[in-house]
């Protein structure tokens, strides 16, 4: 059956003359979706293995979420933080429990919940450690990804990212992502936290060499530092635990969270830590008229409820496993490089064969939906809903992309 694209261009076209060109996204128009699939504007149905970099870990329209949010727009949207509402506290406190830890400071995005995090450790290395008042720096890693507000991309080596955007925020220190002794080197009297991804995602799924965390935790109790995991992709199931540091043990001050944290269906995120560390901040000090709204505790309060259950984490574990086995005997037959942790893989395609773009392309033909990132590296995210048997399906696709070469 020929299948008539007009609608999809003139949707494409609309989207770019109407938006600001921020995005580079593939050709496809998704109009709806369910589980792990999507069907776009013409009825072609697409297995979707990048979950909006993790947002949708629960799979899209989960009934279990989208029955709480439903529910919850019958009775009340939003209140703003100048008011109680009755759902805000059940959510702070099974989340905080869940982290293992006192508070919650809700936010909408994950780059708030960074920003957050940066003026948290600031006024806790001033009030609490005694850092000289306007002196604090941060260290972080080389290749991370935390956001793109102004602070965010001031430590960010990404020049993508950086051109054109100064003058920058100081206060940061870069140093090479999973090398504890080069963290060691960038700490001096003027540093209150080290802010790391447990394992970064938008390089490329770049998994740390084991012990890293638990050394940069030995570092910053040790040297009275504050750890920031930001774990807003890598957090709540998707790599086969509740949270990428549970791998090593390791417990950080603060834990950033947020994607996953709405269900896909809204915005939230969260600083979770306990109340020596979010005790210093104080009414009037920091704020948001949505965080912790309504709408969004009904879907975290859902999200937290089956994280409970410990079932999600396994079968991330599972699956992503069967993912690896399939995805290992393709390298050095167009793959360089196969990395990650539960459902979660970075692939390196082999440059002289094509660019991650192209492979995105090409396997948009076949029915599965990746993003690249990085020129020749695409990801892997699959939700967690998804079956062994898609799994498979997705493989195959990628392995016939990679047998057909450039061609395509």
């Amino acid at each position: 059956m020929t299948v008539d694209t007009n609608r999809t261009q003139e949707l494409i076209t609309l989207t770019e003359r109407s938006t600001a060109h921020n995005y580079h996204p593939l050709p496809v128009v998704v109009a709806e979706a369910d589980g792990a699939w999507v069907t776009d504007v013409e009825g072609r149905r697409y297995l979707d293995c990048l979950a909006a970099y993790s947002a949708v870990n629960f799979g899209h329209r989960h009934p279990e979420i989208v029955d709480a949010v439903r529910a919850q727009l019958d009775r009340v949207t939003l209140t703003s933080r100048a008011f109680h509402h009755d759902t805000l506290g059940p959510f702070a406190r099974e989340l905080a429990d869940l982290a293992g830890k006192d508070l919650v400071l809700p936010m909408n995005t994950g780059a708030e919940a960074v920003e957050t995090a940066i003026k948290v450790a600031r006024k806790w290395g001033y009030e609490v450690k005694g850092v000289p008042e306007d002196r604090a720096t941060i260290v972080v890693a080389d290749g991370n990804f935390h956001g793109r507000t102004i602070s965010i991309v001031s430590f960010s080596t990404d020049p993508v990212a950086r051109t054109h955007f100064g003058p920058f925020t100081p206060g940061f220190k870069v140093a090479p992502y999973g090398d504890a002794p080069s963290v060691a080197d960038a700490i001096d009297e003027t540093t209150v936290a080290v802010l790391i991804e447990p394992i970064q995602g938008e390089a490329g799924v770049i998994v740390p060499p084991e012990g890293y965390l638990s050394q940069v935790r030995q570092l910053c109790d040790a040297r009275e530092l504050l750890f920031i995991a930001d774990e807003i992709q890598s957090g709540l199931g998707r790599t086969g635990a509740t949270f990428a540091c549970d791998h090593e043990d390791v417990v950080p001050d603060l834990y950033l969270l947020g994607k996953a944290l709405g269900g896909g269906v809204v915005p939230v995120s969260a600083v979770v830590g306990n109340e020596d560390v979010l005790g210093v901040i104080h009414p009037g000090e920091h704020g948001s008229t949505f965080g912790g709204n309504p709408l969004a505790c009904a879907a975290g309060r859902a999200v937290v409820g089956m994280l409970g259950t410990g079932e999600w984490q396994r079968r991330a574990a599972e699956l992503g496993s069967h993912l690896m086995d399939g995805l290992q005997p393709l390298v050095g037959h167009g793959l360089h490089a196969v990395r990650g942790r539960g459902l979660w893989a970075g692939i390196d395609i082999d440059p002289d064969l094509m660019s991650g773009r192209q492979a995105c392309e090409a396997l948009l033909a076949e029915g599965v939906l990746v993003k690249d990132t990085h020129g020749s590296t695409i990801r892997l995210a699959p939700p967690l809903v998804v079956e062994a048997e898609e799994i498979d399906l997705a493989v195959d696709a990628l392995s016939r992309v990679l047998a057909a070469g450039p061609q395509r």
